[in-house]
């Protein structure tokens, strides 16, 4: 599995610290090759990450900005992308085995130690596997291909 992360200028730090520890732990994870400025933009990194996750090659992305917030509506925008803002580890599990997220926005602000546990939390969660969970996500993935049937 392929782990996808980027940041904003906000993001720099923490997402060093997250990308060296998903390397100890063995996985491959790959930087968005846009370049961090105080002028750069959200939306690009959180369009970039949500271009390659989307691609079909079972990954995930992890997104950090200023709160979280703005990574999460962007990345939302991408056709196939289901991203949840993460606060806590409840968060990364109920977004993946509840709602099928395969990208996680969190915000630069938060403790380094929580962030890893965060994104443990949402790497090693099972995608749905509910019927209810399954039949849910598959709404929103129907609606997305404008297939949904309003009830």
């Amino acid at each position: 599995m392929t782990i996808y992360i980027a940041c904003d200028h906000l993001g720099i730090d923490l997402k060093k610290e997250i990308k060296l520890h998903l390397i100890e732990n063995g996985l491959d994870v790959r930087e968005i090759d846009l370049e961090n400025s105080e002028l750069d933009d959200y939306p690009d990194f959180a369009f970039k990450l949500g271009k390659k996750v989307a691609s079909g090659d079972n990954s995930l992305g992890i997104l950090i900005c200023g709160n979280g917030i703005g990574m999460s509506i962007a990345a939302n925008k991408v056709k196939g992308i289901r991203c949840v803002r993460a606060v806590n580890t409840d968060d990364a599990s109920k977004g993946k085995q509840h709602n099928g997220a395969n990208v996680i926005a969190i915000g630069a602000n938060i403790d380094t130690e929580l962030a890893k546990e965060i994104v443990d939390t949402f790497i090693t969660t099972k995608s749905p596997n509910i019927e209810r969970y399954i039949r849910r996500t598959n709404k929103v993935i129907n609606y997305e291909n404008g297939e949904y049937n309003e009830l």
